[in-house]
C-alpha cells in the first residue's frame, strides 16, 4: 500500500488546507494588537483594546456567566461520566451495550440546534409546571450537553488500563471501595482531568444552547460577542476572542498531553 503522503500534490494541498483554517485566526490575533480602530488598517502596535474589554462591563459579566456555567458543567458532567464509563467498562458485556453507548454519545450524533430547541421546549414546560426561574437551567442544558465529552477519554483510559492491579487488591481482602480509592480512581485520574477539561472547553465555547435556552441576564461571552459582531466587527471584540482562543488552545493542549499519559 502506497504512502498517501508521497502522492502527487499531497503536500501542497495540506498547506493551502491549513492555511485556509488558520489564516483567518492569524488576522484576528494580529489584528487584536492594533492601535488603530479599523480592524483593516494596521497602524502601529497596542494593548488598547485588551484593556477597553477589561473595562467593559458587559464582557466582564458576560464572563462571569460563562465560568459560571462552565464550571459547573464541567463538575457535573465528569462526574456523571465517570460513573457512565465504570458501569460500562468495569462489568461483563451485557445485552444492549451497544445501545448503552448510543444513548451515553447521543448528543454528538444530533445537531446541536436540534439538542437545543428540544431542550428548551423541555424547560418552557418545567417552568410552567414549577413556576421555577434562574441560571440552574442552563447549567443544567451544558451539564447534559457535555457528558459525553467527558465520557470518551474517562472510558477510554478504563479500557487501556491492565486489570492485575485491580484483581491484585482485590485477591489482598480489599473491598471493592478501597480497590477504586487506591488503585483504579488514581489510575484513571488523568482520563478525568481530561474529560473535565473537554467538558469545560465546549461549555465555555457554545453558542446555540445558551443562545436559546439562558434567560435575560444569563448572556455568556460567545453569546455576547455574537450579539456585537451583528454590529460590526470591532478591534475590542478581536481581543477577547483572542483570550478566549489562548484559553481554548491551553486547555486543549493539557487535554491532550494528559490523555496521551500512560503512567
Amino acid at each position: 500500500m502506497k504512502d498517501l503522503r508521497k502522492q502527487p500534490g499531497f503536500d501542497t494541498m495540506a498547506w493551502f488546507c491549513l492555511f485556509c483554517l488558520y489564516a483567518p485566526i492569524a488576522v484576528l490575533v494580529v489584528f487584536s494588537f492594533n492601535d488603530n480602530r479599523s480592524v483593516v488598517r494596521w497602524t502601529e502596535f497596542s494593548l488598547r483594546w485588551y484593556r477597553a474589554a477589561f473595562e467593559n462591563d458587559g464582557i466582564r459579566h458576560a464572563t462571569w456567566i460563562s465560568l459560571q456555567v462552565a464550571f459547573v458543567a464541567m463538575v457535573f458532567a465528569t462526574t456523571f461520566a465517570t460513573m457512565a464509563a465504570l458501569a460500562t467498562t468495569r462489568v461483563r458485556a451485557f445485552k444492549g451495550q451497544t445501545l448503552t453507548y448510543a444513548v451515553i454519545n447521543q448528543p454528538l450524533m444530533v445537531p446541536e440546534i436540534v439538542t437545543a430547541v428540544s431542550t428548551l421546549a423541555f424547560f418552557v414546560l418545567i417552568k410552567q409546571v414549577t413556576g421555577l426561574n434562574g441560571i440552574g437551567f442552563l447549567m443544567l442544558a451544558h451539564t447534559v450537553f457535555c457528558i459525553p465529552f467527558a465520557y470518551m477519554p474517562i472510558r477510554a483510559r478504563l479500557e487501556d488500563m491492565n486489570l492485575t492491579l485491580e484483581q491484585a487488591a482485590a485477591d489482598l481482602y480489599g473491598t471493592p471501595f478501597q480497590v477504586f480509592r487506591t488503585v483504579t480512581l488514581p489510575l484513571m485520574a488523568p482520563g478525568i482531568v481530561a474529560g473535565a477539561m473537554l467538558a469545560f472547553v465546549v461549555s465555555l465555547d457554545d453558542v446555540i444552547i445558551t443562545l436559546l435556552v439562558g434567560g435575560p441576564g444569563e448572556t455568556t461571552l460567545p453569546v455576547y460577542i455574537f450579539g456585537q459582531i451583528r454590529r460590526g466587527i470591532t478591534p475590542e471584540i478581536n481581543a477577547v476572542s483572542t483570550v478566549l482562543l489562548g484559553l481554548s488552545a491551553l486547555l486543549v493542549s493539557i487535554f491532550f498531553l494528559i490523555g496521551n499519559k500512560r503512567k
